[in-house]
Order: C-alpha cells, then structure tokens, then sequence
C-alpha cells in the first residue's frame, strides 16, 4: 500500500482529503506545519506528498526545496496544493522542485489522477 503525507496547516482540509485517500486504498499520515512534515518524512519515508504552501514554521517552498535538494528524498513526488493561484506563486512551486501545482479547490477526482500517474513513475 502506497504511503502518502498530507501537510496542511487547516485540520479540516487535512481530515478531508485523508478520507478521500483511504478510501482510495492509500495509506495516510499528516502533518501541520513545514517543520513536522519535513520529521515526518524522515522517519516515515513516504511515496509521495501533498504540500500546502502557507504553513505554521516552514513554508511549503522551503519544505520543498529542502526535499528536493536531498539524494535520500529527492525522488518523492511533491504535489503543491494550495490556494494560492498567481502565476508567481506557480512559478516558484516549479522552481524548488515540485512534481505538480495544484489549486485549491480542487476535483478530487483529478487530485486522484495525479497522484497514480506520480506514483506510477
């Protein structure tokens, strides 16, 4: 079972989207802030993570571009998911590393689609 950390800073988008994941056969750990995503994946390891970009303590950039520049993580997918939609915003995700940058809201049904196509690399 694919293992995925959900990092957001609002419990309810958290809760939310770890339901819709299980019940897609995903295994699901969260986080919510940068700082505990980054222990998280150190000792949890996973195959793929959403990352909000507006955390308590380290910013999803930063938690990106930590990962990303790290052989031991550097091949976990990164989704940005957030609401922050200009272009800037957008540009910036890509540049410290991330796999995808989606907006909030978003269609599950796509969010799933994603997150099997990153997974299937």
């Amino acid at each position: 079972m694919k293992k995925i950390l959900v990092v957001d800073d609002e419990t309810m988008i958290r809760e939310m989207v770890k339901t819709r994941l299980e019940a897609n056969n995903y295994e699901v750990i969260t986080a919510g802030d940068g700082q505990e995503a980054l222990e998280k994946v150190r000792r949890e390891n996973p195959d793929l993570i959403l990352l909000d970009l507006m955390l308590p303590k380290v910013n999803g950039y930063k938690v990106c571009r930590m990962l990303k520049f790290d052989d031991k993580y550097k091949k976990i997918p990164i989704i940005m998911l957030t609401a922050r939609t200009a272009e800037d915003d957008i540009k910036a995700g890509k540049e410290v590393g991330a796999d995808l940058y989606l907006t909030k809201p978003f269609d599950s049904k796509i969010l799933l689609e994603k997150i099997e196509e990153l997974l299937k690399k």
